[in-house]
């Protein structure tokens, strides 16, 4: 851990909201220890294309401590919160609508006003995986003022040098036919066959999918059509907050040249970029995850730079 915290995940609490996007109910989850007063910092977790929130940030995996993420971070002082983006989970999913990375970005919206209301908070550190890293971008990129650190996993910026989305494109004419795709317990095990098998345990594996499968048998193509063809979605001069990009060794998503070209783009100088020996894609549910949890708290909770003129 990053801390010493010798109280256990038991004592973290587990909270749930919905607000509005419109006349669409969304649904957040948060987590926290004692009070959210009490956090030091407020942190948003933003899933990617093919699971909800709540199984990839509170996972519980029997004999892995620390599996759910925001158990994690709530235990190192932070208020955590999760969103099911419209489409997924719990939220409203049955407008005739795909969903995309756009879409996204006003759920975030919504999100982070009702947090901002609820809990008394001026910003909020993101930290988006795989196409919730657009979200997160996106979203950081139109409401700079909202965010105080961003975090970027798994990112994708022009899909130069992605092999996950020169595959993908070859059935970008039924993703754009489709609203929904249909999901099984197959299709999330591929998650971590495709790039580089053996970077999860088997029990994770399960687990997660077992966890994505009882909230949805079906998710929106909204962004695999915009990863496939809309590319680039983000501009990272628009960024000017703290940014860490964060990029598995082994991810077929985010190409390295690709990452390190946005990164050179990013104007604060309080920016890193961060590879993970033995990370495929699904950073968090990975044999190194307590790796990437240190990367990510590091990040978040360094000193201000002092500058002297």
């Amino acid at each position: 851990m990053s801390e010493k915290n010798d109280r256990p995940e038991t004592d973290v609490t587990g909270e749930e909201h919905w607000t509005n996007k419109g006349d669409i109910r969304l649904f957040l989850w948060e987590k926290y220890v004692d009070s959210p007063a009490d956090a030091k910092r407020t942190i948003v977790f933003v899933h990617g294309s093919s699971m909800a929130s709540q199984p990839t940030f509170d996972l519980h995996v029997e004999g892995r401590p620390y599996s759910s993420a925001m158990n994690y971070f709530a235990l190192q002082g932070f208020d955590c919160w999760c969103v099911d983006m419209e489409g997924y989970g719990k939220s409203d999913k049955d407008r005739d609508d795909h969903f995309n990375i756009s879409n996204g970005a006003d759920d975030l919206k919504a999100a982070i006003d009702y947090i901002k209301a609820t809990r008394g908070v001026d910003k909020v550190d993101m930290y988006g995986i795989s196409s919730g890293a657009l979200r997160a971008a996106l979203f950081a990129e139109r409401n700079p003022g909202d965010v105080d650190r961003l975090v970027l996993d798994a990112m994708v910026w022009t899909g130069e040098g992605s092999p996950t989305l020169e595959n993908r494109k070859k059935k970008l004419p039924e993703f754009k036919a489709n609203r929904r795709r249909p999901i099984d317990l197959d299709f999330v095990r591929s998650i971590f066959s495709r790039d580089h098998p053996g970077c999860a345990e088997d029990k994770v594996v399960e687990a997660f999918a077992a966890a994505i499968c009882a909230l949805d048998d079906s998710i929106p193509n909204g962004t695999y059509v915009d990863m496939c063809e809309n590319l680039p979605l983000v501009d990272p001069i628009k960024m000017t907050m703290p940014t860490l990009i964060m990029r598995g060794q082994w991810d077929g998503i985010a190409g390295m040249e690709d990452l390190l070209k946005f990164f050179n783009l990013l104007p604060n100088p309080d920016k890193q970029f961060k590879v993970m020996s033995g990370i495929s894609h699904a950073s968090f549910q990975q044999i190194n995850y307590l790796m990437t949890y240190q990367i990510l708290h590091t990040f978040l909770t360094q000193p201000e730079p002092i500058f002297r003129g």
